[in-house]
């Protein structure tokens, strides 16, 4: 029988080449709404973990307490053991130690004095290592405008904002004036080998970027880390697996009698992040259920309306003596085929092309220009993401609305006399 009917479907183009592409085009859409809304938000928790948070976050107790004020002196100290220890128990992230702090950058003239000097918030992340994925998360081969990555760790990166407020080129030297971790007053010498733009509005207005060891070496804080960051392998996150890790960590390691005592917190604890991750949630279920039903509406109506149009059809079929069952059924075959055959083709090209604005963005610069804030930062470009559930999603409105909205138009066979037929064909 499927067999008989799949040749009066490609026979019949009215009663499939229509359903298929309107079948298609819903899935289509359905799969890259939900995987852009998806990819939309993870893209920006990510760009908020990588300059503010990390998924998940170890610092001491003392530090968080006074996280505003970047507090080196409360920093975590000989952090290998704690790195190695990190690693071990939760292999699924990537640990990466950094280092948050700030001061005065003074840029010498052919004198040696001051030309220029502004306040500057400077980051020390691993750039050097040959396995770390900080130039990964940066994006900084994309996001360099100028000059190099760093190769010594003396070498620094700043943003075009602030190479051109302290009218700075690469290739000279940058004077850091700040505090050790014991707060004691320091001068380093810093090079200056690129500059680098993160498109995120005022974000990176003040920012200068160095490997950690450089970080380390101007501060006297070796072996030292302000926090250590941790990111999922695949960079995706998952608020309830990062509350999980983070209770698992502190049940087992927090002391809070010991000011210095290890602690982790998850990108939902910073600042105003953890409303956004409850609203993004909350808002993923009720904005992709509420399309989800528009969309299965439309099918359902379009099975009503073709099973409506075959009206005729289906009265001469009953008149030779085709049984309803029979008729009910053939219908229901053939919306099954048509509905299968739509969303196998709609959740390839769904699928496509999420994968490939995962992998390219959309560009949002001028929208989300000067939108960041301290604890939330919103990406200029936006990712899809494509995850395991867009692969079956499609078959909820382009099989199973296509095939109910037919089985009710089918209840109408049922309802048909043989009297009422005749009269049908007469006219």
């Amino acid at each position: 029988m499927i067999k008989f009917l799949s040749k009066g479907l490609l026979r019949d183009r009215s009663r499939s080449l229509f359903p298929v592409v309107i079948i298609t085009i819903t899935v289509t859409v359905v799969i890259f709404v939900l995987g852009f809304m998806r990819g939309m938000m993870n893209t920006m928790f990510l760009d908020t973990a990588v300059i503010i948070s990390g998924y998940e976050k170890v610092v001491t107790r003392a530090y968080n307490d006074e996280s505003q004020l970047l507090p080196n002196d409360l920093a975590l100290v000989d952090i290998e053991p704690l790195l190695d220890q990190l690693h071990k128990l939760y292999p699924d992230y990537f640990w990466s130690p950094k280092i948050s702090f700030a001061g005065l950058l003074d840029i010498p003239d052919e004198n040696n004095e001051t030309k220029s000097q502004g306040p500057v918030i400077a980051m020390g992340i691993d750039l050097l290592s040959p396995n770390s994925r900080q130039i990964e998360l940066w994006n900084l081969e994309n996001f360099l405008k100028s000059g190099r990555l760093p190769e010594k760790y003396n070498e620094v990166l700043i943003s075009t904002k602030l190479a051109n407020k302290l009218n700075v080129k690469v290739g000279q030297i940058l004077t850091f004036i700040g505090t050790t971790m014991e707060n004691a007053f320091t001068t380093y010498n810093f090079i200056l080998v690129g500059t680098f733009d993160l498109m995120k509005g005022q974000i990176d207005r003040q920012m200068l970027l160095v490997d950690i060891s450089g970080a380390q070496e101007a501060l006297d804080m070796q072996g030292a880390a302000s926090e250590i960051l941790g990111f999922t392998n695949d960079l995706f996150y998952d608020d309830k697996s990062a509350v999980s890790i983070r209770n698992d960590y502190n049940n087992s390691f927090l002391d809070t009698s010991y000011m210095y005592s290890p602690m982790m917190l998850a990108l939902r604890d910073s600042g105003q992040m953890g409303t956004m991750v409850d609203f993004s949630n909350s808002a993923l279920i009720v904005i992709g259920g509420i399309f989800l039903i528009i969309v299965m509406v439309v099918l359902w109506n379009m099975g009503l309306m073709n099973g409506l149009r075959r009206h005729g059809e289906i009265g001469l079929r009953l008149a030779i003596g085709e049984s309803k069952g029979q008729v009910y059924k053939s219908m229901i075959y053939e919306a099954i085929i048509v509905g299968f055959i739509g969303t196998i083709i709609g959740t390839v090209i769904g699928l496509s092309l999420t994968y490939y604005f995962q992998e390219n963005g959309i560009d949002y610069t001028e929208a989300v220009q000067g939108m960041n804030t301290s604890s939330m930062v919103l990406p200029n470009i936006f990712y899809t993401q494509v995850t395991s559930d867009l692969y079956y999603i499609g078959f909820l409105p382009g099989l199973f609305a296509t095939v109910l909205g037919t089985m009710l138009a089918g209840i109408a066979i049922y309802k048909r006399e043989m009297s009422q037929l005749f009269k049908e064909l007469e006219s």
